[in-house]
């Protein structure tokens, strides 16, 4: 499915919304003048513009674009709100739920009387606008007996025939909006033109696709009129049909919206019809998700132990049960996962800003490009993610892109590259940010981490390019001379790093000097309900994150080799550092079997001594009272009532 296609359903859902609250409001506002109600109207009315502006529906915007207009006379008192005016409004809101009804059918959100009630829409602003010059700001309010013809009928013409002119422009001319202004211009001088479909206004803006429509009142006869309409100076003219009709029938336009008793009654009858939809989004309170999330991860737990309970007494009719229970609770698990995720697009769209404002206050020019804007992360990854970033946006900026000039000078353009970028990797998001500048300078990350005392002189030339990067994520740490409102404080990719981690994610930096730097944050879609391994470790109990989890091997005595004061094991022609968790958990009482678990490309081997299983677990965050534990997670209980604590692989490793 397309990006466009993907925003369709939105788009209709807030256009419904939209739509219900300029129809109330005009009811409202049906009684009297009230400042409410009209501010109510034109948000509503502005929001639907500017969404199907968006969208690339034309015939929307322009409706709501005229409407506008009406609405600016009635708030500045120049046009009194009267019936035929609250009419034409109402008749507009019935064509615009019409055109979202087309829209959420795959249309483009085309209706045939759009040209019809911007025409009427228009003479309603000309006759407010001309009575506010000539009577200094008075509130105009033209007789019901004189404006409601001049409104919602067609003008009042003489006996003279009238003929319905269609004119097709060949598909291949690419001006085909100024071959048909020239033949409403020839037209014009042969007779009056009624109306038009599309109106004036649509195919003097350019919006066009190739079809005229007219109605026109003249006694020159069918052959000039075929003749103005086609002739030698207007090339590209493929066809002209004339039809002579009687005043009244087969109008080359659609009916005016308001004409009676029997169209108000059969068009209400339509309505009615129509408003038996049902009903497709609601909005619901995140709180109540919440709720519903944390009703789900119980039964996720009482699943498991409902399992269990059924693997030991073997009874047929509870397993047959509980394998239905199994596959409902799962469907329910994933359904919830589904409701919870939201667009990255959330929190890319805030920083377009933040980039303008940074750079203008440092004196460079960047361009910013998002891409990847659709991917999706559940809700609660998804708050702890825009202040990362926004350190990330603002170190790129502030360290990474130079200065105009010494771009110019590198043999770069002037203007900076930023861009933001996201996509999946197997059951990770990854959010990559790139930018074109300097790169990092290791010499001077290197001179300022002596500086600040964090290194001796040679302890830091023995340090690799990695290990320098590092330093960029120590707290307090700054490669910037001075302190400016966005920069200098040594507050950012520390902030950056440990808010990542607490997402259950990683970063990992690459640079290339003199070419750019990127980010790359790396984090799971959700952090509540994850697959594990559970393991057992001196008969304790521990789960690992399945993603972190490489191979489980045996491992013989005679297989650990000592390097310095550290512990390593050669697997699979790979030299792989062992981790014990003697500390946490005390050492393996055999130590036969050993996991290799990895973090950003880096692995290593954990000792322990039995491997129960893979299994979907619950991770609930520690209590604040017990407060954070480095190494762990979270915990989580299993079916027997157990509670597990999970490993983080990123901060162990």
């Amino acid at each position: 499915m397309s990006e466009f296609e993907a925003y369709r359903g939105l788009f209709v859902a807030e256009s419904r919304e939209n739509h219900e609250t300029i129809v109330k409001s005009l009811l409202v506002l049906e009684q009297g003048v009230d400042e409410t109600a009209i501010d109510e109207i034109f948000r509503a009315v502005h929001t639907l513009k500017g969404a199907s502006a968006s969208m690339g529906f034309d015939e929307p915007e322009r409706l709501c674009h005229s409407m506008e207009d009406v609405l600016s006379l009635i708030r500045a008192g120049t046009l009194e709100v009267s019936q035929p005016v609250m009419d034409l409004l109402l008749a507009c809101t019935d064509a615009i739920e019409e055109m979202v009804d087309g829209i959420e059918t795959g249309g483009a959100g085309h209706h045939g009387n759009t040209g019809q009630l911007v025409d009427l829409l228009r003479k309603w602003v000309d006759l407010g606008s001309g009575e506010r010059a000539a009577g200094a700001g008075e509130s105009f309010s033209p007789d019901p007996s004189e404006a409601e013809p001049a409104e919602f009928e067609l003008p009042a013409l003489d006996d003279r025939p009238r003929y319905r002119v269609r004119v097709r422009v060949s598909e291949e001319s690419a001006m085909s909006d100024v071959r048909a202004m020239l033949a409403l211009s020839n037209l014009d001088a042969l007779g009056t033109v009624i109306a038009t479909t599309p109106s004036r206004q649509a195919v003097d803006e350019g919006r066009f696709e190739g079809l005229l429509e007219l109605e026109i009142a003249s006694d020159a006869g069918d052959e000039a009129l075929r003749i103005a309409a086609s002739g030698t100076e207007i090339a590209e003219v493929v066809v002209v049909r004339i039809e002579r009709h009687a005043p009244g029938t087969d109008p080359a336009v659609p009916a005016p919206p308001v004409t009676g008793r029997e169209d108000d009654d059969r068009r209400s009858r339509d309505r009615e019809k129509e408003k038996g939809r049902e009903i497709k989004n609601i909005r619901v309170d995140i709180h109540q998700l919440d709720h519903i999330m944390n009703l789900v991860e119980d039964l996720v737990i009482n699943r498991g132990r409902l399992k269990q309970i059924g693997e030991q007494h073997q009874i047929k009719e509870m397993d047959e049960a509980i394998s239905v229970v199994e596959r409902s609770v799962s469907e329910l698990q994933n359904l919830m996962m589904l409701i919870r995720m939201i667009p990255l697009n959330q929190i890319f769209n805030r920083f377009p800003r933040v980039v303008r404002d940074v750079a203008k206050h440092d004196g460079k020019e960047v361009e910013f490009l998002i891409e990847g804007g659709e991917t999706e992360l559940d809700r609660s990854v998804m708050d702890g993610l825009s202040d990362p970033l926004l350190h990330l946006i603002r170190n790129a900026i502030n360290h990474g892109v130079e200065q105009p000039e010494v771009r110019e000078r590198a043999g770069k353009s002037r203007v900076g590259q930023l861009r933001l970028s996201a996509h999946r990797d197997r059951d990770n998001v990854v959010i990559e940010l790139a930018d074109d500048g300097a790169g990092i300078d290791i010499a001077r990350v290197r001179r300022k981490a002596v500086e600040r005392g964090l290194y001796t002189f040679e302890a830091a030339a023995l340090l690799s390019d990695d290990e320098v990067t590092a330093i960029l994520f120590q707290p307090g740490f700054s490669t910037a001379e001075t302190i400016t409102d966005i920069s200098g404080r040594g507050v950012g990719l520390d902030v950056v790093k440990s808010s990542i981690e607490a997402l259950k994610g990683s970063v990992k930096v690459i640079s290339v000097p003199g070419k750019g730097t990127r980010f790359e944050l790396m984090l799971p879609p959700t952090m509540a309900i994850i697959q594990v391994m559970i393991v057992r470790i001196n008969t304790r109990r521990i789960a690992i994150p399945i993603n972190s989890v490489i191979e489980v091997a045996s491992l013989a005595a005679d297989a650990l080799h000592r390097i310095g004061a550290s512990e390593a094991i050669l697997l699979r022609d790979e030299v792989l550092p062992i981790y014990r968790l003697d500390e946490m958990f005390g050492p393996p009482a055999s130590g036969g079997i050993i996991m290799v678990v990895q973090y950003l490309g880096r692995k290593c081997g954990v000792p322990l001594d039995l491997v129960e299983g893979q299994q979907e677990v619950v991770v609930k965050p520690l209590n604040r009272l017990i407060g954070s534990s480095r190494g762990v997670s979270g915990v989580t209980i299993l079916g027997d009532g157990d509670v597990v604590p999970v490993v983080d692989v990123n901060t162990m490793v």
